[in-house]
């Protein structure tokens, strides 16, 4: 039998989004099962029943103590302590290792190189240490979720710095990120996305994926490995009254630019493949036809060399809803995580914003008084303009051959 158990952290700031979803996630799990946890999950198989990994799907996000509590596998780090100290005064206070909230003394100030190079390198081994004591806990580690904001210095900074040592000590295994990219609009309803993602890995469903799966069907080439996500039905309780939501319904609203957690067009570019996760009242029959007139859409387009790279996934739990808040409790709902081209349009709008600043220099005596060399902006302005055009030939791939095709016959 299949069991599911995470191990995750959160690299928390002040920022707007993760204000905004860590707080839905708080409230929703409080009541959605009993117990609190503010975290997110990475995925393990694992059979043992015995004491700490009872087969039930508490353990997707909880490790069981001698005493039957359930402690949350998640870390949480700052490198100040006014975020942190939240969670310890907190209602669930009790409920988290005190070992697993970490805080520094003082924050990032907003700056990338802080994070990476002097405040945050203070404090990595630690955040390594206790990850380390987490996986060892786990009998079958898949990998790891990381929950990060790039706008401030914390999460850019010390995140990406995290990520380098954990591609070092945990070279093969999953690490998959979720991260706010600075945005004129938040969304307030994102905490559904995570949380379809989560829980479709806790229950039974007609078919489940891991997160191998993920990256060997979304992922065609090492570079070309950022994600879009979007979900529907975002609606609310007054409009859902009027609307049907059927599954033909929700799986064309998933593909509107309006359902997009990021502004980004999907039209704009061409899909290398895409995951659809139900839930809810969903039968296989109806994905398949769901599936088969999305493929007919002119505005669907895919790469000439995978026309059909659908990956769909059931899950029987029925959606859930924040108490309280702005969405409409319904029978259905999907989210979607894509591969599309598009995606180069967020890179597009970060190169377009650091150009104008950085030809005046403005800001960069901060980066270089912390450490950082004024180099390796270059360096990272070339990368991005590099995996610009990465995305601009995976799309155009075939084109060529077709044509030469054509001129011979």
């Amino acid at each position: 039998e299949r069991l599911l158990v995470p191990l995750s952290f959160h690299l928390r700031n002040r920022s707007k989004g993760n204000d905004v979803y860590l707080r839905k996630f708080e409230h929703f799990v409080s009541w959605y099962q009993g117990i609190v946890c503010v975290a997110y999950t990475s995925l393990v198989f694992d059979s043992d029943t015995s004491v700490g990994m009872a087969c039930d799907a508490f353990n997707t996000f909880f490790s069981e103590t001698g005493s039957g509590k359930h402690v949350p596998r998640a870390i949480f780090v700052d490198l100040e302590p006014t975020v942190i100290d939240e969670v310890r005064t907190g209602t669930y206070r009790q409920l988290f290792h005190p070992e697993q909230l970490i805080s520094g003394k003082e924050d990032a100030a907003n700056n990338f190189a802080r994070g990476h190079y002097t405040v945050g390198k203070e404090i990595v081994d630690l955040c390594l240490d206790r990850v380390r004591k987490l996986a060892d806990n786990c009998t079958g580690l898949q990998g790891f979720l990381v929950f990060n904001a790039v706008g401030g210095g914390t999460g850019s900074g010390l995140g990406s710095l995290l990520l380098e040592r954990l591609s070092v000590d945990y070279g093969k295994k999953s690490k998959l990120g979720f991260t706010i990219y600075p945005s004129p609009q938040v969304s307030t309803s994102c905490a559904s996305f995570f949380l379809t993602f989560s829980q479709w890995s806790m229950f039974d469903g007609a078919i489940n994926v891991d997160i191998t799966e993920f990256q060997t069907n979304l992922v065609p080439y090492p570079r070309i490995h950022f994600m879009l996500s979007s979900y529907a039905p975002v609606i609310s309780a007054e409009k859902a009254y009027h609307e049907q939501l059927s599954v033909p319904e929700i799986t064309n609203a998933v593909f509107e630019p309006s359902s997009m957690m990021a502004k980004c067009d999907p039209r704009h570019g061409k899909y290398m493949a895409c995951c659809l996760m139900y839930r809810g009242d969903v039968v296989p029959k109806d994905v398949n036809a769901a599936v088969a007139t999305i493929k007919t859409k002119r505005t669907v387009q895919f790469v000439d060399w995978c026309p059909t790279g659908f990956k769909c996934g059931i899950n029987y739990q029925p959606p859930s809803v924040v108490p309280g808040g702005d969405l409409a409790k319904v029978q259905r709902a999907v989210c979607m995580i894509s591969n599309n081209t598009a995606v180069a349009e967020v890179f597009s709008r970060i190169d377009h914003k650091f150009d104008l600043m950085y030809a005046k220099r403005a800001f960069v005596h901060w980066y270089v008084g912390e450490g950082m060399e004024e180099g390796e902006f270059s360096e990272a302005r070339e990368d991005l303009a590099a995996l610009e055009k990465d995305y601009e030939e995976v799309g155009a791939e075939g084109g060529d051959d077709d044509e030469e095709e054509a001129e011979d016959f």
